[in-house]
């Protein structure tokens, strides 16, 4: 086992190029699929830590759709594969599509075997790093962050974490679309730590908070004189966060009068202060976010569409805590540590009938939700354990009269009770199947069966 060659799969359906990239990669172990079924087949079956993946295949030889399919099932299945995707058509529109939805890298043919080569190996390379990182995470009891401060051990986050690190370096536009509360400002400051700025400002401005008549100026600065009481000169938003990072949360909120004066710095890099006629030279990051449809919006005419595809080069969905499976357990008991140090060190725990609250809530104001209820309960508590009682969650009562298939009712049960455990042992195999009450191999196969992660 030992001497066994890492698996690398090609999915691509031109023979003599097959032959050249086998013939290239001696050093792997290389599986070979020609479409979607045979690359997801191949896929569960060897488990490879890297896919070269053409985007052309049939029954869409001409085109993308079904290279784009092969590349959303193989980071639904397992996100942490590395896929480098190569392809001819449209090489700037692909390669952005291809990193927001999680590949690696991109390649544009034709493919230049040395060039590619490299990119594998570096690929390789990464994925045992990250291996080893996890490894050592299990063993040190590492509280699952990523990105910076953000705790997670949900596929659907750690994949958002993923994407944006991998544009971080880059200087593509990035937009965090989500509903409030699921941390887009944590977020954005995970990229800004993560980009070459990061020695730079990082600077946030909620739109929807400022009054419209004070946005301009709070954005861009104003001359002494240019309104009824601007008493000096004062730089704006842009100016102070050069060098660095502007995170403009609720960017659906900005007017139409005022997102003209924004889509030219975004084109030409240059402001006017407000009162002002010199043309200041700033270099500035832009990331936005908003929980509107911004797309609905141009279609209104509330929003310029040339500024929506100014701002969403990169388009980041964030996932909110309900549909991040696991995450409410880890992020309760990190809020509670924190709480309790600070307002109340008595407190150690959650009681179990919490921990199950917790798991069963839907939490419709996500993240900031369940941060203020933990508060709040840290601080009522009268034991050493915070009970459901003091978190104040009553019983969902959502009714599953939708599910109606007992063999999906039973996989939709069994998902849902291995994440609960995984949350609750914090990842470890061990406890988690003495939880369960199974055994470490039959855990690891319920794992790779139901597509989930420690």
């Amino acid at each position: 086992m030992a001497d066994r060659k890492p698996a690398l799969l090609v999915v691509e359906d031109d023979e003599g190029l097959q032959a050249q990239l086998k013939w290239a990669y001696d050093d792997f172990e290389v599986v070979q699929a020609t479409d979607r079924e045979g690359a997801i087949a191949a896929l569960r079956q060897v488990e490879p830590a890297v896919v070269t993946l053409d985007l052309g295949l049939p029954p869409d030889p001409d085109g993308t759709s079904e290279g784009f399919a092969v590349l959303d099932a193989i980071m639904e299945l397992k996100p942490d594969t590395k896929v480098i995707v190569a392809s001819g058509h449209g090489a700037r529109e692909s390669a952005l599509n291809a990193i927001e939805r999680g590949a690696y890298d991109f390649y544009q043919k034709p493919v230049d075997i040395e060039a590619l080569g490299l990119i594998v190996r570096r690929a390789f390379n990464l994925h045992q790093i990250e291996q080893e990182n996890r490894r050592l995470k299990d063993r040190s009891g590492d509280d699952n962050r990523v990105l910076g401060g953000l705790i997670t051990a949900a596929p659907e986050m750690v994949k958002v974490a993923r994407t944006i690190e991998r544009v971080a370096k880059t200087n593509v536009s990035v937009m965090l679309l989500g509903a409030s509360g699921t941390g887009k400002e944590l977020l954005a400051k995970g990229l800004h730590e993560s980009s070459d700025r990061a020695r730079g400002p990082f600077i946030a401005i909620n739109c929807a908070a400022i009054p419209e008549n004070l946005l301009e100026s709070e954005l861009f600065g104003h001359e002494k004189g240019a309104f009824t009481g601007a008493v000096k000169t004062t730089e704006g938003k842009i100016e102070n966060a050069a060098g660095g990072t502007l995170f403009l949360d609720e960017v659906g909120d900005i007017p139409l009068s005022l997102q003209v004066k924004l889509l030219r710095f975004l084109q030409e890099r240059t402001i006017e202060r407000l009162g002002g006629r010199k043309v200041i030279e700033v270099d500035t990051r832009i990331v936005c976010a908003t929980h509107q449809d911004l797309e609905a919006m141009c279609a209104q005419g509330t929003f310029r569409e040339d500024l929506f595809y100014r701002l969403a080069e990169i388009v980041v969905k964030v996932p909110t805590l309900a549909e991040r499976h696991g995450d409410a357990t880890l992020l309760a008991k990190a809020f509670l540590k924190r709480f309790a140090n600070e307002m109340n060190p008595q407190v150690s725990g959650f009681a179990p009938d919490a921990l199950a609250a917790i798991d069963e809530w839907h939490w419709p104001g996500n993240v900031r939700e369940l941060e203020n209820r933990v508060k709040r309960a840290v601080i009522m508590a009268d034991g050493k354990l915070v009970g459901a009682g003091d978190l104040d969650l009553q019983e969902n009562g959502e009714d599953r009269d939708d599910v109606l298939n007992l063999k999906s009712a039973r996989e939709d049960a069994d998902r849902r009770v291995i994440r609960h455990a995984l949350a609750r042992s914090e990842g470890n195999i061990s406890s988690t199947a003495k939880m369960l009450g199974i055994s470490r191999p039959t855990l690891y196969d319920l794992l790779r069966q139901y597509g989930l992660q420690a």
